[in-house]
């Protein structure tokens, strides 16, 4: 029979044992736990792309631009089609308020009718007053005609009655002239008075014309066909541009829209200075858009600047602008959409890549954490090339399980 003191030997062993076991497996599963609750990626072999990343926008390479008339006033917009929406070449893409051209032209077409009037009264006038002097001049006329018979008789009268008809022909003449006299004056003074009334209706319906013609320019028409992209309204300003819109005044000659051509839509984008030169003209891009961003385009650089552009934001940048052209040109496109502008600097072929995440920083070298029964174990790799979103590496093979977070959070982990 064991004393007590060999039972409680042996009972206390057996739970130091019994803890020892807890705490390797503990240390051993928990850790294996903390590894699987981080997510992870395969690396992947295969072609790499070395890009070079940058933002931009779709412009078109040709567009055509809508004006405000220049000789109309007072132009406030009172419809517009909605921005973005196709119009064919003729159709109505904004409309100017006409009331106030409206008025104006009640009162212009009143103001040439009195005007028109007025000289219809001056020109019968005129004809009244020749008819008259016309008439007086018949009268006086044969009056001369008569004092010349009278005087014709000089030879069978007596020499007091056939100077009584010589002065009497004398008289009769010059009343004749007096009398054409005055109706010459008659007409020409007719003939000013209606020129200018005449001048008058003139300048009446020329007004009336232009009036015309501003409310027919009310309309802005489409110069082609194409997507209607409005421009920015700078009448309050640069800091409070807007695009045009409803409502807005107009001033004269001013360009409210522009119809660009969808079949020359380009990225224009923006590179920096230090990835001016890896970039050069026919490298083979890919365009991802904000609104598609599931779908890269393909395309080529078409043309890199030669000198930087200073940007209008704060604080100032000097950039230089790329433009890259896609070779096949989708139906949603549609200028002024932003995106990413990769360039394709280098190919490397059979690469092993992991996503950017996966590479972290361990004693001043690249390192990779890949998941394994003690846990997550650091396994050095070296960088072939760096993309914003992926990295080629060696040191691992295809279908390895790295770990994706960053180094702050293995630390903790660990």
């Amino acid at each position: 029979m064991k004393s007590p003191r060999r039972l409680w030997f042996s009972a206390g062993g057996a739970v130091l044992c019994l803890a020892a076991a807890a705490g390797f497996a503990y240390h051993r599963y928990g850790r294996v736990a903390a590894a699987g609750e981080f997510p992870t990626a395969s690396a992947k072999k295969g072609e790499f792309l070395v890009i070079v990343s940058c933002r931009g926008e779709l412009v078109a390479g040709k567009s055509v631009q809508a004006a405000a008339p220049l000789n109309v006033p007072n132009m406030q917009i009172v419809w517009m089609v909605p921005a973005g929406s196709h119009a064919g070449e003729g159709d109505i893409i904004v409309r100017f308020d006409p009331s106030a051209a409206k008025r104006q032209l009640q009162e212009k077409e009143a103001a040439l009718k009195q005007a028109q009037a007025t000289l219809e009264q001056a020109e019968a006038q005129a004809r009244i007053q020749q008819r008259q002097d016309q008439l007086e001049a018949d009268t006086l006329g044969t009056n001369v005609e008569r004092a010349r018979i009278e005087a014709s008789k000089a030879e069978i009268v007596s020499v007091l009655q056939a100077e009584e008809a010589r002065v009497e022909l004398r008289v009769s003449q010059q009343k004749l002239k007096v009398q054409e006299a005055a109706a010459g004056l008659n007409k020409a003074s007719a003939a000013s008075r209606i020129a200018s009334l005449t001048s008058q209706r003139n300048k009446a319906q020329a007004e009336v014309d232009v009036t015309r013609r501003r409310i027919e320019q009310m309309e802005v028409k489409a110069p082609a066909s194409g997507i209607v992209s409005y421009l920015m309204n700078f009448s309050q300003g640069w800091v409070n541009a807007k695009p045009f819109a409803v409502g807005d005044q107009v001033w004269p000659g001013s360009v409210i829209a522009e119809i660009p051509d969808v079949n020359t839509l380009e990225m224009k984008a923006r590179v920096e200075e230090v990835d001016r030169g890896r970039l050069s003209e026919g490298q083979d891009v890919r365009v991802v858009l904000d609104p598609f961003p599931e779908k890269p385009f393909p395309g080529r650089l078409r043309s890199v600047a030669a000198l930087t552009e200073i940007t209008f934001g704060w604080p100032p940048q000097r950039n230089f602008r790329a433009y890259a052209s896609f070779r096949e040109l989708d139906g949603r496109l549609r200028p002024g959409m932003n995106g990413r502008l990769d360039v394709i600097v280098d190919r490397l072929p059979d690469a092993i890549s992991v996503p950017a995440k996966a590479v972290q920083a361990r004693d001043g070298k690249p390192h990779v954490f890949v998941p394994s029964r003690d846990g997550l174990r650091p396994v050095p790799v070296e960088i072939v090339a760096r993309n914003p979103d992926e990295v080629a590496v060696r040191g691992i093979e295809a279908g390895t399980q790295v770990v994706l977070v960053d180094a702050a959070a293995l630390k903790k982990g660990n």
